[in-house]
Protein backbone atom coordinates (compact mmCIF):
# COMPACT_ATOMS: atom_id res chain seq x y z
CA UNK A 1 0.00 0.00 0.00
CA UNK A 2 1.44 3.33 -1.07
CA UNK A 3 1.31 6.58 0.87
CA UNK A 4 -1.75 7.91 -0.98
CA UNK A 5 -3.72 4.75 -0.24
CA UNK A 6 -2.67 4.90 3.42
CA UNK A 7 -3.87 8.49 3.69
CA UNK A 8 -7.20 7.57 2.09
CA UNK A 9 -7.60 4.66 4.52
CA UNK A 10 -6.92 6.92 7.50
CA UNK A 11 -9.37 9.49 6.14
CA UNK A 12 -12.10 6.86 5.74
CA UNK A 13 -11.51 5.56 9.27
CA UNK A 14 -11.70 9.07 10.70
CA UNK A 15 -14.85 9.80 8.71
CA UNK A 16 -16.50 6.64 10.05
CA UNK A 17 -15.48 7.58 13.59
CA UNK A 18 -16.91 11.09 13.24
CA UNK A 19 -20.17 9.82 11.74
CA UNK A 20 -20.54 7.25 14.51
CA UNK A 21 -19.97 9.95 17.13
CA UNK A 22 -22.55 12.25 15.55
CA UNK A 23 -25.10 9.44 15.31
CA UNK A 24 -24.64 8.58 18.99
CA UNK A 25 -25.14 12.22 19.97
CA UNK A 26 -28.28 12.56 17.84
CA UNK A 27 -29.63 9.25 19.16
CA UNK A 28 -29.44 10.49 22.77
CA UNK A 29 -30.74 14.05 22.27
CA UNK A 30 -34.24 12.98 23.48
CA UNK A 31 -32.60 11.79 26.71
CA UNK A 32 -31.15 15.28 27.23
CA UNK A 33 -34.56 16.90 26.73
CA UNK A 34 -36.23 14.44 29.07
CA UNK A 35 -33.71 15.00 31.89
CA UNK A 36 -33.76 18.78 31.39
CA UNK A 37 -37.58 18.85 31.62
CA UNK A 38 -37.51 16.70 34.75
CA UNK A 39 -35.07 19.06 36.48
CA UNK A 40 -36.86 22.16 35.16
CA UNK A 41 -40.15 21.03 36.69
CA UNK A 42 -38.66 21.60 40.16
CA UNK A 43 -37.23 25.04 39.39
CA UNK A 44 -38.71 28.58 39.26
CA UNK A 45 -40.27 29.64 35.96
CA UNK A 46 -37.52 32.21 35.32
CA UNK A 47 -35.02 29.38 34.71
CA UNK A 48 -34.96 28.70 30.98
CA UNK A 49 -35.61 25.13 29.82
CA UNK A 50 -33.65 25.84 26.62
CA UNK A 51 -30.61 26.80 28.70
CA UNK A 52 -30.84 23.53 30.60
CA UNK A 53 -31.08 21.57 27.34
CA UNK A 54 -28.05 23.40 25.90
CA UNK A 55 -26.05 22.69 29.04
CA UNK A 56 -27.19 19.06 29.02
CA UNK A 57 -25.98 18.71 25.43
CA UNK A 58 -22.47 19.56 26.62
CA UNK A 59 -22.77 16.73 29.13
CA UNK A 60 -23.96 14.34 26.41
CA UNK A 61 -21.06 15.24 24.10
CA UNK A 62 -18.63 14.71 26.97
CA UNK A 63 -20.23 11.34 27.72
CA UNK A 64 -19.94 10.17 24.09
CA UNK A 65 -16.32 11.31 23.88
CA UNK A 66 -15.31 9.59 27.14
CA UNK A 67 -17.45 6.45 26.89
CA UNK A 68 -15.54 3.18 27.30
CA UNK A 69 -17.56 0.09 26.26
CA UNK A 70 -15.03 -2.19 27.92
CA UNK A 71 -16.39 -1.16 31.34
CA UNK A 72 -19.65 -2.95 30.54
CA UNK A 73 -21.81 0.10 31.20
CA UNK A 74 -24.57 1.23 28.84
CA UNK A 75 -23.96 4.56 27.15
CA UNK A 76 -27.44 5.71 28.19
CA UNK A 77 -26.62 5.14 31.86
CA UNK A 78 -23.21 6.78 31.57
CA UNK A 79 -24.66 9.73 29.65
CA UNK A 80 -27.41 10.28 32.22
CA UNK A 81 -24.86 10.91 34.97
CA UNK A 82 -22.88 13.29 32.75
CA UNK A 83 -25.96 15.19 31.56
CA UNK A 84 -27.48 15.62 35.04
CA UNK A 85 -24.10 16.54 36.49
CA UNK A 86 -23.51 19.19 33.84
CA UNK A 87 -26.96 20.75 34.39
CA UNK A 88 -26.73 20.72 38.19
CA UNK A 89 -23.23 22.21 38.12
CA UNK A 90 -24.49 25.06 35.95
CA UNK A 91 -27.36 25.72 38.36
CA UNK A 92 -24.99 25.78 41.33
CA UNK A 93 -22.86 28.37 39.57
CA UNK A 94 -25.96 30.54 39.08
CA UNK A 95 -27.01 30.32 42.75
CA UNK A 96 -25.47 33.21 44.70
CA UNK A 97 -26.37 31.76 48.11
CA UNK A 98 -24.23 29.13 49.89
CA UNK A 99 -25.82 25.72 50.35
CA UNK A 100 -25.68 26.18 54.13
CA UNK A 101 -28.08 29.11 53.94
CA UNK A 102 -30.50 27.16 51.77
CA UNK A 103 -30.37 24.24 54.21
CA UNK A 104 -30.91 26.50 57.24
CA UNK A 105 -33.94 28.13 55.61
CA UNK A 106 -35.54 24.71 55.02
CA UNK A 107 -34.72 23.60 58.56
CA UNK A 108 -36.35 26.73 60.03
CA UNK A 109 -39.51 26.19 57.96
CA UNK A 110 -39.67 22.55 59.06
CA UNK A 111 -39.03 23.41 62.73
CA UNK A 112 -41.85 25.98 62.78
CA UNK A 113 -44.27 23.51 61.22
CA UNK A 114 -43.31 20.63 63.54
CA UNK A 115 -43.38 22.78 66.69
CA UNK A 116 -46.72 24.33 65.79
CA UNK A 117 -48.23 20.91 65.15
CA UNK A 118 -46.91 19.49 68.42
CA UNK A 119 -47.99 22.46 70.58
CA UNK A 120 -51.21 23.23 68.63
CA UNK A 121 -50.45 26.95 68.83
CA UNK A 122 -48.06 29.54 67.43
CA UNK A 123 -44.61 28.59 68.81
CA UNK A 124 -42.33 31.03 70.59
CA UNK A 125 -38.82 31.75 69.34
CA UNK A 126 -37.27 29.78 72.20
CA UNK A 127 -39.39 26.74 71.31
CA UNK A 128 -38.39 26.93 67.65
CA UNK A 129 -34.73 27.33 68.64
CA UNK A 130 -35.00 24.27 70.90
CA UNK A 131 -36.45 22.24 68.01
CA UNK A 132 -33.35 23.21 66.00
CA UNK A 133 -31.02 22.48 68.95
CA UNK A 134 -29.95 26.12 68.94
CA UNK A 135 -29.82 28.91 71.47
CA UNK A 136 -32.16 31.83 70.84
CA UNK A 137 -29.11 33.89 69.82
CA UNK A 138 -28.06 31.17 67.39
CA UNK A 139 -31.58 31.05 65.96
CA UNK A 140 -31.50 34.83 65.47
CA UNK A 141 -28.25 34.47 63.54
CA UNK A 142 -29.84 31.85 61.27
CA UNK A 143 -32.74 34.24 60.67
CA UNK A 144 -30.42 37.05 59.66
CA UNK A 145 -28.41 34.76 57.37
CA UNK A 146 -31.53 33.44 55.61
CA UNK A 147 -33.66 36.60 55.55
CA UNK A 148 -32.59 37.43 51.99
CA UNK A 149 -33.50 33.92 50.82
CA UNK A 150 -37.01 34.13 52.23
CA UNK A 151 -37.83 37.16 50.11
CA UNK A 152 -35.63 36.49 47.13
CA UNK A 153 -37.99 34.70 44.76
CA UNK A 154 -41.25 36.51 45.18
CA UNK A 155 -41.62 37.20 41.45
CA UNK A 156 -40.90 33.62 40.39
CA UNK A 157 -43.65 31.71 38.66
CA UNK A 158 -44.89 28.32 39.77
CA UNK A 159 -42.67 25.40 38.80
CA UNK A 160 -45.71 23.63 37.33
CA UNK A 161 -46.54 26.39 34.84
CA UNK A 162 -45.86 25.46 31.25
CA UNK A 163 -44.80 28.01 28.66
CA UNK A 164 -48.29 28.29 27.22
CA UNK A 165 -50.25 26.88 30.14
CA UNK A 166 -51.97 30.08 31.26
CA UNK A 167 -54.30 31.21 28.48
CA UNK A 168 -55.35 34.30 30.45
CA UNK A 169 -52.00 35.91 29.66
CA UNK A 170 -53.18 36.25 26.06
CA UNK A 171 -56.40 38.08 26.94
CA UNK A 172 -56.29 41.78 26.09
CA UNK A 173 -56.54 44.35 28.86
CA UNK A 174 -55.02 44.46 32.33
CA UNK A 175 -54.77 40.88 33.70
CA UNK A 176 -55.06 42.26 37.24
CA UNK A 177 -58.63 43.40 36.48
CA UNK A 178 -59.89 40.08 35.17
CA UNK A 179 -62.81 38.70 37.23
CA UNK A 180 -60.79 35.63 38.18
CA UNK A 181 -57.88 37.80 39.34
CA UNK A 182 -60.17 40.07 41.39
CA UNK A 183 -61.80 37.07 43.03
CA UNK A 184 -58.46 35.47 43.79
CA UNK A 185 -57.10 38.73 45.22
CA UNK A 186 -60.12 39.14 47.47
CA UNK A 187 -59.86 35.58 48.77
CA UNK A 188 -56.12 35.90 49.22
CA UNK A 189 -56.56 39.04 51.33
CA UNK A 190 -59.10 37.25 53.51
CA UNK A 191 -56.80 34.30 54.06
CA UNK A 192 -53.83 36.57 54.68
CA UNK A 193 -55.77 38.54 57.30
CA UNK A 194 -56.60 35.29 59.06
CA UNK A 195 -52.95 34.23 59.03
CA UNK A 196 -51.73 37.61 60.29
CA UNK A 197 -54.23 37.47 63.18
CA UNK A 198 -52.39 34.41 64.46
CA UNK A 199 -48.91 35.95 64.82
CA UNK A 200 -47.62 37.89 67.88
CA UNK A 201 -48.60 41.55 68.20
CA UNK A 202 -45.06 42.95 67.82
CA UNK A 203 -44.48 41.01 64.59
CA UNK A 204 -47.84 42.27 63.34
CA UNK A 205 -46.77 45.83 64.08
CA UNK A 206 -43.45 45.43 62.28
CA UNK A 207 -45.13 44.00 59.17
CA UNK A 208 -47.71 46.79 59.14
CA UNK A 209 -45.13 49.56 59.48
CA UNK A 210 -42.79 47.96 56.95
CA UNK A 211 -45.20 46.96 54.18
CA UNK A 212 -48.08 49.41 54.63
CA UNK A 213 -46.34 52.32 56.32
CA UNK A 214 -43.36 51.82 53.97
CA UNK A 215 -40.99 52.70 56.80
CA UNK A 216 -37.36 51.58 56.93
CA UNK A 217 -36.13 49.18 59.59
CA UNK A 218 -34.33 52.08 61.29
CA UNK A 219 -37.51 54.16 61.41
CA UNK A 220 -39.50 51.24 62.81
CA UNK A 221 -36.81 50.63 65.46
CA UNK A 222 -37.18 54.21 66.69
CA UNK A 223 -40.96 53.93 66.88
CA UNK A 224 -41.10 50.67 68.86
CA UNK A 225 -37.93 51.27 70.88
CA UNK A 226 -35.95 48.24 69.71
CA UNK A 227 -32.62 47.83 67.96
CA UNK A 228 -32.67 47.78 64.15
CA UNK A 229 -31.21 44.25 64.03
CA UNK A 230 -34.04 43.05 66.29
CA UNK A 231 -36.62 44.59 63.96
CA UNK A 232 -35.03 42.68 61.07
CA UNK A 233 -35.28 39.46 63.08
CA UNK A 234 -38.94 40.10 63.92
CA UNK A 235 -39.78 40.77 60.28
CA UNK A 236 -38.04 37.57 59.20
CA UNK A 237 -39.77 35.62 61.98
CA UNK A 238 -43.16 36.98 60.90
CA UNK A 239 -42.56 35.99 57.27
CA UNK A 240 -41.54 32.49 58.33
CA UNK A 241 -44.65 32.09 60.48
CA UNK A 242 -46.89 33.38 57.70
CA UNK A 243 -45.29 31.05 55.18
CA UNK A 244 -46.17 28.03 57.33
CA UNK A 245 -49.71 29.28 57.98
CA UNK A 246 -50.39 30.26 54.37
CA UNK A 247 -49.12 26.89 53.14
CA UNK A 248 -52.00 25.37 55.11
CA UNK A 249 -54.63 28.00 54.38
CA UNK A 250 -53.72 28.70 50.73
CA UNK A 251 -52.32 25.60 48.96
CA UNK A 252 -50.42 26.85 45.95
CA UNK A 253 -51.49 24.15 43.51
CA UNK A 254 -48.49 25.10 41.40
CA UNK A 255 -49.77 28.65 40.83
CA UNK A 256 -47.89 30.55 43.52
CA UNK A 257 -44.49 29.14 44.57
CA UNK A 258 -44.64 31.17 47.78
CA UNK A 259 -48.11 32.08 49.15
CA UNK A 260 -46.62 34.61 51.60
CA UNK A 261 -44.97 36.47 48.77
CA UNK A 262 -48.12 36.40 46.67
CA UNK A 263 -50.14 37.56 49.68
CA UNK A 264 -47.93 40.51 50.51
CA UNK A 265 -47.80 41.57 46.86
CA UNK A 266 -51.58 41.29 46.57
CA UNK A 267 -52.22 43.25 49.74
CA UNK A 268 -49.75 45.93 48.74
CA UNK A 269 -51.53 46.30 45.42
Amino acid sequence: MNVAESVKCVDRTEKVRVEKRENLILEHVPQVRMLARRIHSRLPENVSLDDLVSTGMLGLISAVDHFDPSRHVYLKTFAEHRIKGQILDSLRRLDWAPRTQRRHAKQIDAAIAVTEQRLQRVPEEAEIAAELNLTVEGYHKWQVDTSGLNLGRLESGGPGDSENGDLLRFVSGDPKELPSALLERSELLRVLAKAISGIPAMEKTVLSLYYHGELTLREIAKIVGLHESRISQLRTQAILRLRVMMAKLWPSGGHHPDPVRASIQTQAA
